[in-house]
């Protein structure tokens, strides 16, 4: 009896043991299964939201119309010149959602007129990357590439928007002006033959207005080509078209830039001139800059425009003499603006 109840004992105390390690265990268990679990559950929800967030096919139509409101009132803000308000409710469109191409090209031209060009360059690419017809996003980019003088990079992106606009045109640049902006970059890589070339096929498309920077610009490739004629030939066109700028011109500012790019192509028509050795052409170009200059109340240029045609005139009134004494004559080139 004893030696059963011995016994006895020692199963109690086993079965004791292992009772008192249940009632520790089972809990641990447990929390680590609620915790398992709303870990689960929060990486569920980021994900659903992130996809709302992120996918157009989950936005519902109340994130859609929100995004809309938001994109308007950026292009408004944009508009009015507002650039850091039009940042922001661009941004809110991006961060929606609801995200297209025109909302990153849009926010991209407000961060380069705000002068942050590291993010505009993005915002370009992303339209480029949400649609790779988009004419505008190419230009865009492009403009922002001479900036900073990443003239291959321009190059690159400028030829991508004329390739579509010969099969796609847009009505806000023109295939006339994306070939005016390609005749400026080789003019600045001094490519004059390629300059001549695209400012030419610029002049002969018939859509969007004829800029008289183009005539400008093609002569001054003329020039550096030694094309003198054609130089002159170009700004006399460059000038008649400012002149018929002038015509409807109310903003007194904008009237005398007009005036003062005629100036300085009547000047740099004398330029020409002279280095044609027509001193007759040269002296009634300066007198026509004379003039605008004089309009324009420009004290520091009529003093200098002056002495130019006084050294010419001086020079003129020389070899007349020469030639009438049957004498050659030669003189040191009147330094005229180039």
């Amino acid at each position: 009896m004893r030696k059963i109840l011995k016994k006895s004992i020692g199963t109690n105390k086993e079965n004791s043991t292992k009772t008192a390690g249940s009632t520790w265990s089972t809990p641990i268990y447990v929390y680590w299964f609620i915790i398992l679990f709303f870990i689960a559950a929060t990486f569920y929800i980021l994900g659903r939201s992130h996809g709302m967030l992120h996918n157009p096919a989950t936005l519902n139509e109340e994130i859609l119309m929100q995004a809309s409101d938001y994109f308007n009132s950026g292009k408004a803000k944009l508009e009015s010149g507002d650039i850091e308000g039009a940042i922001a409710d661009l941004t809110a469109v991006v961060d929606s959602g609801a995200v297209s191409g025109t909302a990153y090209l849009a926010r991209g031209e407000a961060y380069m007129l705000y002068g942050d060009y590291k993010k505009a360059l993005s915002d370009f690419q992303s339209a480029i990357e949400h649609d790779t017809t988009n004419i505008m996003a190419f230009y865009d980019k492009a403009l922002l590439e001479m900036r900073l003088e990443d003239y291959e990079s321009a190059m690159i992106d400028i030829n991508n928007a004329l390739a579509l606009a010969a099969t796609s045109s847009n009505p806000v640049v023109p295939i006339r002006d994306l070939y005016a902006k390609r005749g400026q970059l080789n003019l600045w890589q001094k490519n004059w033959d390629g300059a001549i070339a695209d400012y030419t096929n610029s002049l002969a498309r018939p859509d969007g207005t004829v800029s008289p920077n183009v005539y400008a610009e093609r002569a001054e490739a003329y020039t550096a080509k030694g094309d003198y004629t054609d130089a002159i030939t170009d700004y006399a066109s460059a000038m008649q078209v400012v002149k018929e700028q002038l015509g409807g011109i109310v903003d007194v500012d904008e009237g005398e830039r007009l005036s003062r790019d005629v100036m300085l192509y009547t000047e740099k028509t004398a330029a020409l001139y002279l280095k044609l050795n027509n001193k007759d052409a040269a002296l009634n170009s300066l007198q026509n800059a004379y003039q605008i200059a004089i309009t324009l109340n420009d004290t520091e240029t009529v003093e200098r425009l002056s002495g130019l045609m006084t050294d010419l005139s001086a020079a003129i009134a020389a070899e007349k003499a020469a030639a009438e004494a049957g004498q050659v004559v030669t003189m040191d080139q009147v330094q005229i603006q180039q």
